[in-house]
């Protein structure tokens, strides 16, 4: 008999990313979304509802706070004096889930592509306030609590964005 298969469930109302097998609620991470609330078209800069899958897992390994650019790792690792010299850059940090939406018209495909506009479950510095919106569109979690998900869920998990 195979395991219960996992899910993710994230709510924009609680700031919150619930990981579930089966119907059980295994852990509750606090998160932040997008600070202009929710909507799927390009451009935006929200968070888009709906049906997604884990596409892709980026970053198995790296070293807490590795930044990355373009999805691949620039070496760097965040810290105070990185974040002076680079003011009002978004940091994608520790890992990526690369998010790809299923609904056609909602969340896929055309100017409501989830995974064309770049949306991801990543890191962020520690500096940044969880459980309220703050992001530019994608799911932001606290490095070790991101290290922890990345491990737990193989990509093709389903996430509810709701």
């Amino acid at each position: 008999m195979s395991a219960q298969p996992l899910s993710i469930r994230i709510s924009l109302a609680e700031q919150r990313l619930d990981l579930f097998r089966g119907g059980s609620l295994l852990k509750s991470y606090a998160v932040s979304t997008s600070k202009k609330g929710a909507g799927e078209r390009n451009g935006s800069y929200m968070t888009p509802r709906g049906r997604h899958v884990i596409r892709a897992k980026i970053g198995a390994g790296a070293p807490l706070g590795a930044v990355f650019r373009g999805r691949r790792p620039t070496g760097e690792i965040y810290s105070e004096a990185l974040a002076r010299a680079q003011p009002g850059k978004d940091w994608i940090l520790t890992r990526i889930l690369w998010l790809s939406g299923l609904e056609v018209g909602k969340n896929r495909l055309g100017d409501v592509d989830t995974m064309r506009r770049y949306i991801y479950i990543h890191g962020t510095p520690d500096s940044t306030v969880l459980g309220k919106p703050g992001s530019i569109g994608c799911v932001e979690m606290a490095n070790v609590a991101l290290v922890e998900l990345f491990d737990l869920v193989p990509a093709g998990t389903p996430v509810d964005i709701a």
